[in-house]
């Protein structure tokens, strides 16, 4: 409990000091130097819970969150992190893959309930594959790693764990995609042939990157 709280004051002082406090969605578009006084104190007074911190998090959208204090990470969003990662360094990439994940985590997909069981599924994640080379790398990472596009990881993963479901960008079930640069001997898995893709509306990405589908045995 104690680690928690602490967590949560510290998160709250971070996103003071970084500007992102605001109360309303117009407010998040604005330059925060051309607000007044009334509004000034507004957003400081009605910032005052973790929940509030969060919503705010998901109406700025990835590309634009602020570091997550180490202490924030549990060990859930670590796993949801650390398999974004390893899948895409894109920002907005990341987000939809962890959607992807979280989907499977709530509707307990093959059995898995926890971030963590998700991503050690066999032969669900490529990096994370037993004997894949890279997948010491990646379960060596920790909050406090340092390297390039990490600390951006930990943020999305925070927030994709905690925001509302009305930010799902696609339905829950949602639960596959696949990488067309990534597939060799074939155009793409024998799971996906003959089933239409999900059409993204909150990003554009490229579909020789990443595809993504529901309804997926």
């Amino acid at each position: 409990m104690r680690r928690r709280r602490t967590a949560e004051i510290l998160l709250t002082l971070l996103l003071m000091m970084t500007g992102v406090l605001a109360l309303h969605a117009n407010l998040l578009m604005r330059d925060t130097t051309s607000l007044t006084d009334a509004e000034t104190t507004s957003v400081f007074t009605e910032l005052d819970s973790l929940q509030t911190i969060r919503a705010h998090l998901v109406r700025l959208g990835a590309r634009r969150l602020p570091p997550v204090p180490p202490e924030a990470i549990d060990t859930e969003t670590l796993w949801l992190a650390r398999v974004i990662y390893s899948e895409t360094k894109r920002p907005e990439e990341m987000e939809l893959v962890a959607w992807v994940v979280r989907n499977r985590v709530e509707t307990q997909y093959r059995g898995k309930t926890t971030y963590q069981d998700v991503v050690l599924d066999p032969f669900q994640f490529s990096a994370f594959i037993p004997y894949n080379p890279r997948r010491h790398y990646y379960m060596r990472l920790t909050p406090y790693s340092r390297t390039p596009g990490w600390q951006q990881a930990l943020s999305i993963a925070y927030y994709v764990r905690f925001a509302d479901t009305t930010h799902r960008p696609f339905s829950i079930r949602t639960r596959h995609f696949y990488s067309e640069q990534s597939m060799t001997g074939r155009l793409l898995p024998i799971w996906a042939e003959g089933v239409q893709p999900v059409q993204l509306t909150r990003y554009r990405v490229d579909p020789r990157r990443l595809r993504f589908y529901e309804d997926i045995s």
